[in-house]
């Protein structure tokens, strides 16, 4: 990690600055972002605006982090700029101290302005106020939610972590945010006074409600829009499609509008693959990359509420920086049975050591280094068709089931 806007503002600078073209939602928060950000896509793309979106990490394909209206970059383009912007760092003598995120976000601006979209949506790989995509100036700010994560990182105190979210927040720029913790509301205040930058909050200048029957009802500042239906699965997406619609709602006020009829087709429409997604049936396999204690939270809610099975076996694999203590916690009294996974990932938490926490908060623990082979042995050995197999820890786990049943040609 090399954080700080020097490099990529080199990089940018060689392909003759392609950002200062382009009109960017900006998306940062722990929890959320990429849901927030294709929901918004969806919508905007269903009014007939042309949308860019650029999320991180990839779950099977390096293309799914840049796409254009739904459709991923091909391989072939890849190529094509990774070569030019090569070819112009070694031209213009740069460097070479960019990290990989510094290199692709170049490369999905210099692609998003040369093919014209009318609107970009970039999300923060880490933290925010040093991140590569805090180059861009944005139409609008987001910050999702502010939980505990990458604390070694950004900080043990969530004030602080706070801080360098709000590190994205820009002169007169709107600020739109579903946190909720006092401490972090006053650190977002304090950083949108500096800045003259409005600040709109959910559950204050705009709310949502989940219905009896699992549909949203939505209350803006002008917008009365209820009995909506989410394509995403999960209660916590009821507070991300209201951040994304809060968003929607203050965007039109700067020419960039959407009709009803936009709305309730692109959010029934949108999918976001890793997040509470059933991949198959019988037995049911559901994946998602909970890696956070507040993301473990909200799939535990999720289970409890939305799901119906016999027995619950879980496989997991996690990234040893995480707070993993807290999350298995959440989440492994739910299993019959645990399967401790490692994926291919030089961060990952060792499968042993993974099994030695889960055994304070379930009886069968088992140890299965390859991700694949633990489902492939809990389809096999233990569940039944009435039975729920849950893949989770990492974005990383859940790529690497997702690739395998995708090749395979069983994903749903």
């Amino acid at each position: 990690m090399v954080f700080g806007l020097d490099n990529i503002s080199r990089l940018l600078q060689a392909l003759d600055n392609p950002h200062r073209d382009l009109q960017v939602i900006h998306v940062g928060g722990t929890n959320g972002k990429g849901s927030v950000s294709a929901m918004m896509a969806s919508v905007l793309q269903e009014e007939g605006y042309r949308i860019g979106l650029y999320t991180s990490p990839h779950l099977v394909s390096f293309t799914e982090r840049i796409q254009i209206n739904g459709t991923e970059i091909a391989w072939d383009e890849v190529v094509r700029l990774t070569d030019l912007l090569r070819s112009r760092v070694e031209e213009e003598g740069i460097p070479q101290l960019f990290t990989f995120f510094d290199f692709t976000t170049a490369l999905a601006i210099y692609y998003f302005a040369h093919q014209e979209v009318d609107v970009s949506i970039l999300e923060v790989g880490l933290g925010g106020r040093l991140d590569s995509t805090n180059i861009v100036s944005p139409l609008i700010t987001v910050i999702t939610n502010v939980e505990r994560d990458h604390y070694q990182i950004l900080g043990e105190r969530i004030e602080d972590i706070a801080r360098e979210k709000a590190g994205i927040v820009k002169q007169g720029v709107t600020l739109m945010s579903g946190a909720t913790q006092p401490e972090v509301i006053t650190v977002l205040e304090e950083a949108c006074a500096k800045k003259e930058a409005p600040l709109r909050l959910a559950g204050r200048d705009f709310r949502g409600t989940r219905t009896k029957t699992g549909t949203l009802d939505f209350c803006g500042l002008t917008w009365r829009l209820p009995d909506i239906r989410l394509g995403s699965a999960g209660p916590f997406q009821i507070a991300n499609a209201t951040v994304a619609l809060g968003t929607l709602e203050t965007l039109g006020e700067g020419g960039y509008g959407v009709g009803e009829e936009s709305i309730y087709q692109g959010l029934a429409k949108v999918r976001w693959p890793g997040r509470l997604e059933l991949v198959q049936q019988s037995p049911q396999i559901l994946i998602d990359g909970a890696h956070n204690p507040a993301a473990a939270r909200a799939l535990r809610e999720a289970l409890q509420e939305g799901f119906d099975y016999q027995h619950l076996y879980m496989v997991m694999g996690i990234m040893e920086d995480k707070e993993v203590s807290a999350v298995v916690a959440e989440l492994a009294p739910l299993a019959s049975a645990f399967i401790a996974t490692r994926p291919h990932n030089s961060r990952s938490l060792p499968a042993q050591q993974l099994a030695e926490i889960a055994q304070h908060y379930c009886s069968d623990v088992r140890v299965i280094e390859e991700v694949k082979e633990g489902v492939g042995y809990l389809k096999k050995e233990m569940a039944q068709e009435d039975d729920l197999i849950l893949v989770t820890g990492s974005l990383f786990t859940v790529g690497e089931v997702r690739d395998h049943l995708l090749r395979r040609g069983q994903v749903r």
